[in-house]
């Protein structure tokens, strides 16, 4: 391992750190203002990056975002749920290389008889 290579180690363990800082601070705050409600999820979908792009089946968004805290905490949501599930008019589901999330608005289909 080259030193350039050790540097961006470090980097990255730094990144990982101050993210696990950041939730740990959110979670005290809740902790300590008396809201400690289990929220629905940890994870907000506007403070993702998203970028449009052309699937198979029409348009969609994906995210490679993997530095965002929030990205993260929707990954694990995503491996709660199998890789997929729906929130908030979204279908949300995770590319098999694990670092890649796929959204769509949801379409409302009516039941079949």
């Amino acid at each position: 391992m080259n030193n350039e290579d050790q540097h961006i180690e470090v980097v990255e363990s730094i990144m990982d750190f101050c993210n696990a800082v950041e939730a740990a601070v959110v979670n005290l705050r809740l902790q300590l203002e008396g809201k400690q409600a289990k929220p629905k999820s940890l994870w907000d979908p506007r403070l993702i990056e998203w970028v449009l792009a052309e699937g198979e089946k029409g348009p969609y968004e994906r995210s490679e975002d993997v530095n965002s805290l929030q990205f993260k905490e929707l990954l694990k949501d995503l491996a709660k749920h199998d890789g997929k599930f729906f929130r908030n008019g979204y279908f949300y589901w995770a590319f098999k290389n694990g670092h890649v999330v796929g959204r769509k608005k949801s379409v409302k289909r009516g039941r079949k008889a």
